[in-house]
């Protein structure tokens, strides 16, 4: 089953004769990406039965839901025995799906609420190189700034915001691969846990 699936291209990714559920929320996967899942439904009252699934993805989906600890609930609920699930969530990441984003979890944060459903971590990485987290947090303030812009400063500034843009990308490329990475900084953080 794959919680939060949009457009559905985790399907695209999975092994043939594997059989792919899945599900969005009406408010974001219908209206706000034109999401057409086999079930729309809230991920922390799932419309199934217990211990149905060999396994869940539910990628970039927490921090857009009141209650994360109700989602991992159910997640645990409804996975088979031995069965795992594909957690992610940004860290350093702005503000998107408004007003659909509501916290950010840490590593630790992300492991104690999957201990607290009863779920074993068996991995959890952080995504990118802190040069390159500070890299694309820079970009993204660029390009934000100048969308917040009216038209006219957009068209003017625009050409300025595409050369820093492109400046500080190949700077954090070229910096990430010589200078020592420090893990205290991350763009978020992908977890794949157990049901024991």
């Amino acid at each position: 089953m794959d919680i939060g699936a949009a457009d559905c291209w985790v399907e695209s990714l999975l092994p043939a004769g594997v059989e792919y559920v899945a599900l969005d929320y009406p408010s974001t996967g219908r209206d706000l990406y034109g999401g057409t899942p086999h079930v729309f439904a809230d991920g922390a009252c799932l419309p199934f039965p217990n211990e149905c699934f060999d396994g869940v993805a539910c990628l970039e989906v927490l921090e857009h839901v009141p209650d994360p600890m109700a989602v991992m609930t159910e997640i645990e609920r409804v996975l088979k025995p031995a069965g795992r699930a594909w957690i992610s969530m940004p860290f350093l990441y702005p503000l998107h799906d408004l007003p659909f984003d509501f916290q950010r979890y840490t590593e630790q944060g992300l492991m104690r609420i999957a201990s607290r459903c009863g779920l074993q971590v068996v991995s959890i990485q952080r995504r990118n190189h802190a040069i390159d987290t500070a890299g694309l947090l820079l970009c993204l303030a660029i390009a934000g700034g100048i969308y917040a812009q009216r038209r006219i400063w957009r068209a003017c500034l625009l050409p300025f915001a595409a050369m820093m843009v492109l400046f500080t990308n190949l700077a954090t490329w070229v910096l990430a691969r010589i200078w020592p990475d420090w893990t205290h900084v991350a763009t978020g953080y992908a977890m794949e846990v157990r049901k024991p």
